[in-house]
């Protein structure tokens, strides 16, 4: 009986050994991937995109400039991933993908009108489901955004 005793107790305390609560690795992972600065990054690089998109003056030059630069940032914010949330992770993947998506059809936009219109509404999907997740790892980690 004693054995059972120490062996139950045994298993509980190696259950708990390097084990964190969701909320502390939620807080640990905005904190290590930069996954604040990497948002305002990628919602400035959307805002220029989009500016760039909906003026018709903008040469092919201009948008291969922008694009580029979301497609690199998107890319690089995804490398982050996964984050200890799994809706989480849902959303941000879908956000940078269609940050990508954006980023391509704009840069092979040049003055085509359905092109620069399509390469607007993949970045508005981007960032609305940013927002979401933005605003759901603020929610898991127990922080103000």
């Amino acid at each position: 009986m004693k054995l059972i005793g120490v062996l139950a107790l045994s298993a509980l305390l190696l259950a708990g050994c390097g084990t964190i609560s969701a909320q502390l690795a939620t807080k640990n992972w905005l904190d290590q991937s930069n996954f604040t600065a990497n948002t305002h990054r990628l919602a400035n690089d959307a805002h220029l995109v989009r500016q760039q998109l909906l003026t018709g003056t903008s040469t092919s030059a201009q948008l291969h400039t922008v694009c580029a630069v979301l497609l690199l940032d998107s890319e690089a914010a995804n490398s982050a991933l996964p984050s200890p949330d799994r809706q989480a992770n849902a959303l941000l993947a879908n956000s940078y993908q269609s940050m990508g998506d954006a980023a391509n059809t704009c840069y092979n936009a040049g003055a085509n009108t359905l092109k620069r219109t399509r390469a607007v509404h993949f970045l508005h999907r981007a960032v609305t489901l940013l927002t979401e997740s933005q605003i759901r790892l603020h929610i898991s980690a127990g922080v103000t955004p």
